[in-house]
């Protein structure tokens, strides 16, 4: 890649709580490029949406504690360092996320067209008086993920949609203005398989037709196939793997991407071998074992040593 448009060096993110400080990000480093498409994988727990969030920095600072060497470069700037006009211009112009949480995105008080006017008015993509060109913005963002009488939608408070109904309003919202980069936090989890599919799909087209990076956080790396350049494995805070998407499937090194893999069903899997399910659970970020955080859950480990080859 021949330009970095986000480059996160060396992050480190420590949460408050009531033991004490817990480390759920650690040390990580990881870049997107421009008009790249990445994949950050992994189970829940592992600090995908708190990397994300730092980005974005939506998480309390009251309650978090940032590495002194981190660095999250976006454009050559630290978004670290970004006072509070530079950051909201970020945030408006530069880049949009979708919430894995529609309830908690969306304002229970104010419409569906409310909600996205003000996205719309605050972008400085339309004069604040153009009301008519905003809602023909806001209609086509609509109809663009397949949701039914716009104009019913625009007029509707979110509790009265559907949880699908809501997730792919925030997907709409997040579409509404260009951005250089589109961070989706798991776009499909409340969308049926077919309306999930046709959503990864529209995600494609819009970043390969504009020109946008990506970076697609999900559970499973079936989701990310077909839809991304590069992928990230993350477990316990760590990037444990990181290759082309077609080398990560050809020849996965760490036992976690395997396992990962492991339990997934495939259309192409010939044998028809059985699901192996990851046992146990991602370790709490205060009592992480020594050495790999892997080793307890890991298939390879004999007598609780290491054994990958």
């Amino acid at each position: 890649m021949d330009e970095k448009l986000l480059d996160i060096q060396d992050l480190s993110v420590w949460y408050k709580t009531y033991r004490g400080f817990a480390e759920v990000v650690d040390h990580i480093n990881l870049y997107v490029g421009k008009g790249e498409k990445i994949g950050l994988v992994g189970e829940s727990g592992c600090g995908k949406t708190t990397t994300m969030k730092m980005v974005m920095r939506t998480l309390d600072e009251r309650g978090i504690k940032v590495g002194e060497g981190s660095k999250l470069l976006f454009g050559g700037e630290d978004i670290l360092a970004m006072d509070a006009k530079a950051l909201l211009d970020l945030r408006r112009r530069k880049i949009s996320m979708i919430s894995q949480s529609p309830m908690a995105a969306l304002n229970p008080v104010f419409t569906i067209g409310q909600q996205m006017m003000d996205v719309l008015k605050y972008s400085g993509q339309f004069d604040k008086h153009d009301k008519k060109g905003m809602l023909d913005a806001a209609r086509k963002a609509i109809d663009s993920v397949m949701i039914p009488d716009p104009d019913r939608i625009l007029n509707s408070y979110p509790h009265q949609l559907s949880g699908g109904m809501r997730q792919r309003i925030c997907i709409a919202t997040s579409l509404l203005t260009p951005r250089q980069l589109l961070i989706a936090d798991e776009p499909g989890t409340a969308l049926d398989v077919t309306v999930q599919g046709q959503i990864h799909k529209l995600l494609r087209r819009l970043v390969e037709e504009e020109k946008r990076s990506l970076i697609m956080i999900t559970h499973s790396l079936g989701v990310v196939r077909e839809l991304v350049d590069r992928i990230y494995v993350m477990y316990a805070g760590n990037i444990v793997e990181n290759c082309d998407t077609a080398e990560l499937f050809k020849n996965p090194l760490h036992p976690y991407t395997r396992a990962l893999m492991d339990s997934i069903p495939r259309a192409d899997d010939e044998n028809k071998r059985e699901l192996t399910p990851i046992k146990g659970v991602v370790p709490y970020p205060m009592n992480l074992p020594a050495g790999c955080g892997f080793y307890s859950r890991c298939p390879r480990a004999v007598d609780g040593v290491c054994n990958v080859k």
